[in-house]
């Protein structure tokens, strides 16, 4: 393996002063005792000092990182070098009309087409992302719904990252905009049969989707119709079209709970009816299958759900049709017209299964690397083949078509990475032992060649909440990592969904603390099996995965030489006393209430902003978004202070608040590869 590590780019910058946040006295009283937090008021951002805060530490962060402007520069131009930035997706058909999308060079956006064949799907341009973000530091598309007589477009957009979404209408004939404006709208939309009428949602000061909202166009959006308001606050509300497009599922949830409604496609004006009332911890989705409705559900005891049917006349009467399997979680439930297909994790890896009318199953065999497989555009609930994705570590996503009836597979295209060989990569699947004897699964990368004796520098990442599974996914950017001899390792840790049901609960509430215990395990292993050596290994993490690695970090200082938080859920304790902020209630489900005990004690005992003590910290790179509904900015900007007035030792400690942007960092491709170069860069300068 050629050495591409010239000494520039592992020599660390020396900053000037770092800045200072002032402290002021705020007194919280909790179940376990009043505390103190000097740097509450940066919850104010109408507080000039607070703006004035991130901005010095945005000035501290490029004085920090401008000695590593050629490797971060350098780093930019690979990744660009990697993309093919004039490329399609593969065309889909939904009844007469082919869809794609295609990006082209200088363009931060995607644009999407249309065509009356596979050959001619790039002819019509249904809608162009470039157009509608010009004039805008930030863009996000939401909605994109297409009519069921695909004349109409519902489009909406975020121009600011705070997550509401103004809505329009597109004449897909014209390519104008009808003047229907909704103002001030969530995720999820659905088409009545004969498209006149829209459903959607509305959130409530939290950024809660609490309200469902007919609207007929053509008319105001003061004229629109409540459907449905969900006044208990740990729900959110969800609207969507059955895949047959005949049925329009009304879906009340919470963390463990829920409840749905159906209205006919063709009769969108009745009343909605409860397809089973909410049961305390019996959680449940619904689809249309014909002459049949399938349910997905964890009720009667099947940890790992188990699929029903139900007459369409009879909707709450369900009937068993696949067995719940003990460690194998059915995640989803996709009808087509003569088959269905299931999405599952088995034993730490996702599947696709499909199964007929008549009960006959088979699994697409992807071969035994770690992996992820997906579901990919399959608009057609007529159609008898299955297209879906896969990817590795080491294998870029590959789009595929299924023939059901032979079984055949036939791949479609590969996302070309040009100039690399994917040869020169390996990956492997081990497992840590956690503090308790739990087998915990770690996938790990490298450029083959690369020496497994504890020389080289390792990243480990994690997510590790909200039964989230996180597959294994071919990354560019992660190249210039393992080129220039790092390893990467994906860790698996409980409060995910990878194994099963069991490995979330295990990982959550009153168990929180095995998801951290799990992380650093991983991390033990990559040590004692030479993937790294202690002072050479870091570790990333993003919003309840930036919780993870703080808590890592907090537990474990001398484990980490580096660490990236991005958008870090930190300040678990005061964020989840505090039910006007958005989100908490509905996630006491996940991590509990503290202001109540047992969980206001064991909350205390992991949140990092509330441990933070004077010791020795790995270097620490924080982001940050101010307009971010779900972790607010605050969190990130309160640990960082008091890391800095709190923790001894000369390691770099960096926070970077996006301005103008929320949750997910900047948008439009090249400034998120520009984002990726800067936090690489960091990682190479640090570790």
């Amino acid at each position: 393996m050629a050495d591409q590590t010239a000494p520039s780019e592992t020599s660390t910058p020396v900053p000037p002063p770092p800045p200072t946040a002032a402290q002021r006295p705020e007194i919280w009283h909790r179940p376990t005792g009043d505390f103190a937090d000097p740097w509450a008021w940066l919850r104010d951002r109408d507080d000039p000092a607070t703006i004035d805060y991130l901005e010095g530490e945005n000035a501290y962060a490029a004085a920090w990182f401008a000695p590593l402007d050629e490797l971060r520069a350098t780093i930019f131009s690979e990744i660009k070098s990697r993309v093919q930035e004039d490329d399609t997706t593969v065309p889909a058909r939904k009844g007469t009309w082919w869809y794609t999308s295609k990006t082209t060079e200088g363009s931060s956006y995607p644009i999407h087409c249309r065509g009356d064949s596979v050959e001619t799907a790039e002819s019509n341009i249904v809608f162009d992302e470039n157009i509608a973000a010009s004039g805008h530091d930030y863009f996000e598309l939401g909605a994109f719904d297409v009519s069921p007589s695909q004349d109409l477009l519902i489009w909406s957009q975020d121009v600011d990252g705070g997550e509401r979404y103004d809505m329009r209408i597109r004449d897909l004939s014209t390519g104008r905009d009808r003047d229907d404006i909704l103002e001030d709208t969530y995720y999820g939309t659905a088409w009545s049969a004969d498209g006149t009428w829209m459903f959607y949602t509305r959130p409530d000061e939290q950024v809660r989707p609490y309200q469902i909202w007919r609207h007929r166009l053509g008319t105001p959006q003061s004229d629109d119709v409540l459907v449905l308001e969900e006044t208990d606050e740990r729900y959110n509300l969800g609207v969507e079209l059955t895949r047959s497009g005949e049925w329009i599922v009304l879906t009340s949830e919470s963390r463990i709970t829920t409840e749905i409604s159906l209205i006919p496609a063709n009769e969108p004006t009745s009343a909605p009816r409860i397809v089973r009332a909410r049961t305390e911890g019996v959680d449940y989705s619904v689809d249309h299958w014909g002459d049949r409705f399938v349910i997905l559900t964890n009720a009667d005891g099947a940890l790992d759900f188990a699929v029903h049917t139900a007459p369409i006349e009879s909707p709450d009467e369900w009937s068993s049709w696949v067995t719940h399997t003990p460690g194998t979680r059915i995640v989803s439930v996709e009808p087509f017209a003569d088959f269905v297909v299931l999405h599952e994790w088995a034993a730490g890896q996702p599947r696709l299964r499909i199964i007929d009318r008549a009960g006959t199953a088979r699994v697409i065999d992807n071969g035994d690397e770690p992996s992820d497989v997906e579901l990919d555009s399959n608009p057609d609930y007529q159609q008898s083949v299955v297209r879906f994705s896969y990817q590795s570590l080491t294998t870029p996503r590959s789009i595929y078509d299924y023939d059901v009836a032979t079984g055949e597979r036939s791949l479609l295209k590969q996302t070309p990475v040009p100039g690399v060989d994917l040869g020169a990569y390996s990956s492997r699947r081990e497992w840590a032992t956690s503090t308790d004897g739990t087998q915990v699964p770690v996938d790990i990368v490298w450029r083959t060649g690369t020496p497994i004796d504890g020389s080289a520098p390792a990243v480990l990442y994690g997510y590790g909440s909200y039964e989230a599974s996180s597959p294994p996914w071919f990354s560019v950017a992660r190249l210039s990592l393992l080129d220039r001899g790092w390893i990467f390792a994906l860790g698996h840790p409980r409060g995910g969904g990878e194994m099963g049901r069991h490995w979330y609960e295990d990982g959550k509430l009153l168990n929180k603390r095995h998801t951290f215990e799990d992380f650093i395990a991983c991390g033990e292993h990559l040590l004692a099996n030479g993937y790294s050596a202690a002072g050479r290994l870091a570790i990333r993490g993003g919003s309840a995965g930036g919780l993870l690695v703080g808590a890592c970090m907090t537990l474990r200082p001398d484990l980490f030489r580096s660490v990236v938080a991005e958008v870090p859920f930190v300040d678990v304790v005061t964020t989840m006393s505090d039910p006007t902020l958005p989100l908490t209630v509905t996630e006491w489900e996940e991590w509990g209430d503290p202001r109540t005990e047992p969980y206001a004690s064991y909350m205390l005992s992991y949140s990092p902003y509330d441990n933070v003590v004077a010791t020795d910290y790995p270097a620490v790179y924080v982001t940050a978004g101010l307009n971010d509904p779900r972790v607010a900015f605050h969190e990130p900007a309160k640990w960082v202070a008091k890391l800095r007035a709190t923790a001894t030792g000369s390691l770099p400690l960096i926070l970077k608040t996006e301005m103008g942007a929320g949750h997910g960092g900047p948008s439009g491709r090249y400034d998120a590869w520009k984002d990726e170069a800067q936090t690489l860069s960091f990682l190479i300068a640090t570790t």
